[in-house]
């Protein structure tokens, strides 16, 4: 696991094989958030767009995008949870069920995270990253992958949660 690192302008995430991204804009550094982005939606001030989805996973490269203007998000928002929620129309679907899935987190050509799920096989969904706004209003990115048995609803309310010991 990686500790923080700051970040500029632009963070972009890719995932693959039927994954569905979702982004909570957090107002604190835990718990629900204010707004979640996901397929066909945007953050209210659109610094959070999700521009590629795929229900299938297939097609060529990364078939989901979501990317980040951390730079345009309202200095009262202090946290930025993403993570990744396996569609479950056709039955109950873990990260062990579905081949090649994968998360790349990249600002610019730098490549920040990039993860299978191996470490959470049984899981739903997953978390895989924070960014969170340091006392000077720079961001910083935090690996953050934690694995979630929860229908996608739900784990948008629970991914801002502070880990379970």
């Amino acid at each position: 696991m990686h500790g923080p690192q700051q970040r500029g302008q632009h963070q972009r995430r890719r995932a693959t094989q039927g994954a569905e991204w979702v982004s909570p804009a957090l107002q604190a550094q835990t718990g629900r958030p204010v707004y979640v982005v996901q397929f066909d939606k945007r953050s209210p001030d659109g610094t959070i767009n999700m521009s590629r989805h795929s229900r299938t996973g297939q097609g060529f490269g990364f078939v989901e995008e979501m990317t980040f203007e951390l730079d345009r998000l309202a200095t009262s928002f202090v946290r930025v949870v993403v993570g990744v929620a396996i569609h479950q129309d056709d039955g109950h679907k873990t990260f062990g069920d579905v081949s090649n899935t994968g998360v790349v987190v990249t600002e610019g050509y730098e490549e920040l995270l990039t993860d299978d799920f191996q470490q959470v096989p049984g899981a739903t969904a997953a978390t895989v990253a924070e960014f969170t706004r340091n006392a000077s209003g720079a961001w910083e990115f935090h690996e953050a992958v934690r694995g979630f048995d929860s229908d996608p609803v739900l784990f948008t309310q629970e991914m801002g949660s502070p880990p379970r010991t």
